[in-house]
């Protein structure tokens, strides 16, 4: 039995210092990951509601584009291991999971069909972006970000740089001078976090146009191309060796078989919209 007495003198700050010990004990046994701080997610109440103003920048130094286009798995099998890595095909490269997505996909049996569909690609992009408004992080105002968004982002701003209607003006939401701000604005909706609510503020020049100041931003920009280096994806046999592993095709899992084929199915798929900070959570319950 504990001693009260012993219970009270041990309060307080060392209470505290010998929880935070061991939370760091337990953190170390998870490989030590530290969190990128370059990147930035836009904070949600407990409703799961945001709000936050960013603006999209230029393309960063010699580099072509203002953004990059990421393909990644993310999904669990039978075994309760998750699969989530960045796909080969990212790269223009033979993936494990997209050749073995077509086999079941051109097996003609629909439950197999369901299976590839629960196991297809997550696009994602990553931008460099300046946080012009940020109420829940306020410290975060006025700096460059990485900021790593799903489709829907990504279709308004294709939708601001070719609008669909004659009484609109096409708008270069990457451009200091003629760019606009970008509200984003998120709810949540059947379980997921939603962003079809954000939209583009009117067209205007960012730091009122000083090219002295723009030119300063610009030349803190993070490189974008860093994320398609062959060092951030492992190879196919590696890939290739977990797929089997989470989906018990290795025979380390239960096997679940269709009507005529030896088939494991994924048994949790992350929704297309999942917010990248809860993917970074669940990357980090992936890690082997």
């Amino acid at each position: 039995m504990v001693d009260f007495a012993k219970l009270k003198a041990n309060s307080g700050k060392k209470s505290l210092e010998a929880i935070t010990s061991e939370l760091s004990k337990l953190n170390g046994n998870q490989g030590e990951k530290k969190a990128d701080d370059r990147f930035w997610y836009p904070a949600v109440d407990k409703a799961g509601n945001g709000y936050a103003v960013i603006r999209f920048l230029p393309a960063p130094g010699e580099e072509d584009l203002p953004f990059i286009r990421l393909f990644e798995h993310s999904f669990k099998g039978p075994s309760g291991s998750w699969y989530i890595e960045n796909s080969l095909t990212t790269l223009n490269q033979k993936d494990p999971v997209s050749e073995y997505n077509s086999v079941l996909w051109n097996s003609g049996i629909e439950a197999n069909k369901e299976i590839a569909r629960k196991q297809k690609r997550r696009l994602t992009y990553i931008s460099n972006v300046l946080i012009v408004s940020d109420p829940k992080n306020p410290e975060n105002e006025g700096q460059i970000k990485l900021y790593k968004f799903g489709k829907k982002i990504f279709d308004k701003l294709t939708e601001a740089m070719n609008p669909q209607f004659e009484d609109e003006k096409a708008v270069n939401p990457f451009d200091f001078w003629d760019g606009a701000n970008f509200k984003i604005k998120i709810r949540q909706v059947e379980g997921y976090r939603n962003y079809d609510k954000s939209e583009f503020e009117s067209p205007s020049a960012l730091y009122d146009g000083d090219d002295a100041k723009l030119e300063a931003l610009w030349k803190k920009e993070y490189s974008l191309k860093e994320f398609l280096d062959p060092k951030h994806f492992k190879a196919f046999d590696v890939l290739k060796a977990k797929l089997d592993r989470v989906l018990g095709l290795d025979g380390t899992a239960p096997v679940s078989k269709t009507k005529a084929e030896n088939i494991t199915p994924a048994m949790t798929t992350m929704s297309p919209d999942l917010d990248d900070e809860e993917l970074d959570y669940f990357k980090s319950l992936a890690e082997d």
